[in-house]
């Protein structure tokens, strides 16, 4: 039996991956008739009702304290709207496959601040993670050097989404919470929605855009009941019981379903330098979550404790 749910939670993982994968094309077709803010306030505003109804029919406490309103604020708009709105904007200039993997550098970025802000020890998987990273963005970059010489716009846009996502994990692990992480969320995703929705009214009017076709809109259904709703529903009620090591399934699966089905679904071509920049960051994924965490579990319980707690915030975002 107790095997029988172990992997029942792989499964559900898996499929978290895979929803949070295919997320990459989803968003990159969304893109040829929705504007990226408009796509952002829209999803941001459903998610966070959805989250906060499901929060209700799990009976957890919604109420958000007034010490912790800027906290949450602060980490809300760096981890799910600077992320995601960034992202949007990358994939204007990158394809999806491109963007999904260099966005994946986040848990090693968020590894290196929290060396300098949170004082975590440096450790020599944390810095080997960040030289196998940087070798994958190496040989990505040298696929169309020319072409990113010229307009280098879109991947500095996503390295600076996966800051975006590492700066609001650091704040969230500097911080201890009252309220469990499905509620969280969903107070992360309405401050997003206060932030991104003055932008859009601003810069993508509504009323000055053409009412998107059937397929755009049921892709958009899909980008907010899948990605957005049911993936963290189902990652706050799961994390919490499981090991992180489980918990870093969807984290490696992610990129792989971004790629291959950015290839399958969009027609981007599958380069033998995708290939190994794609493994590169797997590597270096595995090396900033799996591996370490372990070691931790061979540690005191008091440090499974601790550690459980870390997975979560660095886990706990979009896209």
């Amino acid at each position: 039996m107790r095997t029988h749910h172990h992997l029942m939670n792989v499964l559900i993982f898996l499929l978290i991956g895979f929803l949070w994968g295919l997320n990459w094309p989803a968003v990159k077709f969304l893109l040829t008739e929705i504007k990226p803010l408009s796509i952002r306030a829209i999803s941001f505003t459903a998610a966070a009702f959805v989250l906060g109804i499901a929060t209700i029919l799990l009976k957890q406490p919604l109420r958000l304290k007034k010490d912790e309103a800027a906290a949450t604020a602060i980490v809300g708009v760096f981890l799910i709207a600077g992320f995601n709105v960034l992202t949007a904007f990358g994939q204007l200039f990158l394809e999806a496959s491109k963007a999904a993997i260099i966005a994946y550098t986040m848990p090693t970025l968020t590894a290196i601040l929290a060396t300098i802000f949170l004082r975590e020890r440096l450790e020599k998987n944390v810095v080997l993670a960040l030289v196998i990273a940087m070798f994958g963005l190496g040989i990505l970059a040298s696929e169309d050097l020319d072409l990113l010489i010229k307009n280098p716009i879109g991947s500095v846009i996503m390295l600076f989404a996966a800051l975006c996502w590492a700066i609001g994990n650091v704040a969230m692990k500097s911080k201890r919470w009252s309220l469990k992480p499905l509620p969280l969320t969903a107070w992360f995703f309405a401050f997003s929605s206060l932030v991104t929705w003055p932008l859009a009214l601003i810069w993508e009017p509504l009323w000055k855009q053409n009412w998107p076709s059937s397929h755009v809109l049921a892709t958009l259904a899909y980008h907010v009941l899948g990605p957005m709703v049911i993936c963290y529903i189902l990652w706050s009620v799961l994390v919490s019981r499981l090991p992180a090591t489980v918990a870093a399934v969807s984290a490696l699966t992610a990129p792989v379903v971004g790629v291959l089905s950015s290839a399958l679904l969009l027609g981007e071509t599958l380069s033998w330098q995708k290939g190994i920049a794609l493994a590169a960051i797997l590597f270096s994924i595995a090396l900033t979550t799996i591996i370490p965490k372990r070691k931790q579990t061979n540690s005191a319980s008091c440090d499974q404790s601790s550690s459980t707690t870390d997975r979560r915030a660095q886990e706990n975002a979009d896209i």
